[in-house]
């Protein structure tokens, strides 16, 4: 609706309310002409503020919003890691679902299916949340196996293998 819509039907409506609509007499006439109807009326940004609000106005520029906590990260375990990929695309995993090289995921011997844990390398700082849907890693001292996109993020491709830090997200 436009505002000259707007302003008819206002007009319309204020020209065939009877007195008896909740105008007092006393009012004075109401205006004859849409323009008079109108110009009856002070603009919006003329108003003066609310008196109670005048105090609590909240300047947005200098507004801070609240700051999220970062997730509570429980140490788990460091040790070995290495990734599974190509081999392995497409098959069942422990969990029942089909493995996929390029999703975001992880073997771990004894953690609940659908755990979220974050893996960290040390030597490069760089980290990255794995859900677990699979079962191992059956190979030495290593305490997880990552995907090969989960291997890529954290530098672990050239190599193979190396040194990582669990951490349960919560």
């Amino acid at each position: 609706m436009t505002k000259r819509t707007i302003r008819a039907l206002l007009f319309a409506a204020a020209v065939t309310l009877p007195a008896s609509a909740g105008h007092s007499q006393s009012a004075g006439p109401m205006p004859a002409t849409e323009a008079a109807f109108v110009e009856h009326f002070a603009p919006y940004s003329s108003l003066p503020p609310e008196p109670e609000a005048a105090g609590k106005v909240v300047d947005l520029g200098t507004f801070d919003p609240p700051v999220e906590p970062e997730p509570v990260l429980t140490v788990l375990q460091s040790g070995g890691a290495s990734y599974y990929g190509r081999k392995f695309h497409g098959r069942r995993t422990a969990s029942g679902e089909a493995f996929d090289m390029h999703a975001m995921t992880a073997a771990h011997r004894t953690l609940p299916f659908g755990t979220l844990v974050q893996v960290t390398n040390p030597s490069n700082g760089k980290s990255v949340t794995v859900r677990i849907n699979d079962r191992g890693p059956f190979h030495g001292k290593r305490v997880i196996d990552v995907s090969r996109a989960a291997a890529e993020q954290l530098g672990l491709i050239q190599r193979g293998h190396g040194r990582v830090e669990l951490a349960l997200l919560d």
